[in-house]
């Protein structure tokens, strides 16, 4: 189990770690979530060694993290960590045999990879020559050829089409499901929803909310309507008691509403307005969870 208790670290007068806290337990995915600059990157940085921390510690399965427990780690960087020149086969098989893979093993998992996400075809081919979002597969076996017990992810999401998104969620759940802990960072709030167990949102620093999202949906003090309304005074709703209207757009239109309003009510009020195409009435979204976490 990953466990981040109390980091702090600043860069002069910057505060990018404020006293972040969470866990990541094994065969759990957690949704790392945050505003940009919020301290993320930092973060997952010090998990590596790679940011020297003023304070607070990162340990697995309650010891410090050195370099042989490193080497069981998995990571995919924000920004491109590999070799533009060097060829596919040949950069996954390298960074194989980094995580103390024989040369035989590197050279039949980094095959394997490649053909799971979908570049079984690119083998050859320099990283400079391929697309941004296959490049992103790279980065992603990478992380992923030294059968990892830590896999980390910046960002995974950026730059692929539907079926590399596709692609990158079995991928997450199946590692998952082997018995990884695993930690990605995304703003692509949607994606996470779908793909993570637990979550830890941080703001300036410092952990903000965390825990099983499915408690803290059911937990919130808020609910949120979604409707189509087809009438002219749908603003009229923002009159009732607790209604806030999020947004409107084209007759769709989404509210919060406190915890024990009865959805009967709003339905109610709705049509006395005019026609309703849809209606629904449900916890908060990640998005919403999200909002109401760093506006608190």
């Amino acid at each position: 189990m990953l466990e981040l208790s109390g980091l702090h670290k600043s860069y002069g007068t910057t505060v990018a770690l404020d006293g972040c806290s969470f866990d990541v337990r094994p065969g759990r995915i957690v949704g790392f979530l945050g505003p940009n600059g919020s301290g993320k990157t930092t973060t997952m940085r010090s998990i590596f060694g790679l940011v020297r921390l003023d304070s607070g510690e990162a340990l697995w399965n309650g010891r410090p993290i050195g370099l042989e427990e490193r080497r069981r780690f998995g990571y995919m960087p924000e920004e491109r960590g590999l070799y533009p020149r060097m060829r596919t086969l040949d950069q996954v098989t390298y960074f194989a045999r980094l995580h103390g893979l024989d040369a035989s093993a590197a050279s039949k998992a980094a095959l394997s990879w490649l053909d799971r996400l979908g570049l079984a075809g690119k083998s050859a081919a320099r990283l400079e020559e391929l697309s941004h979002g296959n490049q992103q597969r790279v980065q992603l076996a990478v992380a992923l050829v030294g059968n990892p017990d830590l896999l980390v992810l910046d960002e995974p999401f950026a730059g692929l089409d539907p079926i590399g998104v596709e692609a990158l969620e079995e991928a997450i759940h199946g590692e998952a499901k082997r018995g990884a802990a695993v930690v990605f960072s995304s703003h692509q709030l949607d994606l996470v929803e779908d793909v993570c167990d637990d979550i830890a949102i941080i703001d300036k620093g410092r952990t903000v909310l965390k825990g099983v999202l499915r408690d803290i949906r059911q937990a919130s003090p808020y609910r949120y309507v979604q409707l189509l309304l087809r009438a002219e005074k749908a603003s009229l709703m923002s009159a009732m008691e607790g209604v806030r209207v999020l947004w409107e757009r084209d007759g769709e239109i989404r509210w919060q509403v406190p915890r024990d309003a009865d959805p009967q009510v709003l339905l109610a009020a709705a049509c006395r307005l005019g026609e309703v195409g849809y209606f629904r009435f449900e916890p908060p979204a990640l998005s919403d969870l999200f909002r109401e976490a760093v506006e608190a």
